[in-house]
């Protein structure tokens, strides 16, 4: 853990809705510190400033959006054998730039636009007979409906859509646009 900015103390709290009090009590210091820290009388103890800054970062983590608030709930699958032309077609009538490829109620991979066009313009005349699973990529990471928001981000640098399952079962998508549409 990165300890930040003592002064940051009261500006995390008030964003938090706590009381001096509250606060004290979820980092195991007095209230009266707490307000000496605040007000600036006083430098806490390395131990005392990091209590503070992990109780405050248990909050954020509380209060942070969660993959089931965000998630997309109609995922379209497409299976192994589907021909590419035919998942053109459902990207195209769907508005979607990956579908997940679905094999006997396991995902198997992932099929995007990036990797339709490097198709195309590699073997262009191949593009009628290929199948999903030619040309798809690996699995995108599967994560639990109580993953937060800041790990979905990570994983969305690396990757064009996260799928959310529970109990093994996919209940929705995560794509950055999804992500983007929380902003306020």
């Amino acid at each position: 853990m990165i300890l930040r900015n003592i002064t940051e103390i009261g500006l995390l709290r008030k964003r938090f809705g706590l009381t001096q009090k509250e606060l004290a009590a979820n980092s195991g210091v007095s209230q009266s510190l707490i307000a000496k820290i605040e007000s600036g009388s006083v430098e806490p103890t390395y131990s005392k400033a990091k209590n503070i800054f992990e109780a405050l970062e248990n909050l954020r983590s509380k209060e942070e959006i969660k993959a089931e608030q965000i998630m997309r709930t109609k995922v379209i699958f497409v299976e192994p054998k589907e021909p590419i032309k035919e998942v053109i077609k459902i990207m195209k009538s769907k508005g979607i730039s990956q579908i997940p490829v679905i094999d006997k109620e396991r995902v198997c991979g992932i099929v995007t636009e990036s990797i339709i066009l490097n198709c195309l313009a590699e073997h262009p005349e191949k593009i009628s007979y290929l199948k999903a699973e030619e040309v798809m990529e690996e699995t995108p990471p599967i994560v639990s409906p109580k993953t937060g928001q800041k790990l979905l981000l990570e994983l969305l640098k690396g990757y064009p859509i996260v799928l959310v399952a529970e109990k093994g079962e996919i209940k929705g998508l995560i794509s950055k646009t999804e992500i983007l549409g929380k902003i306020e």
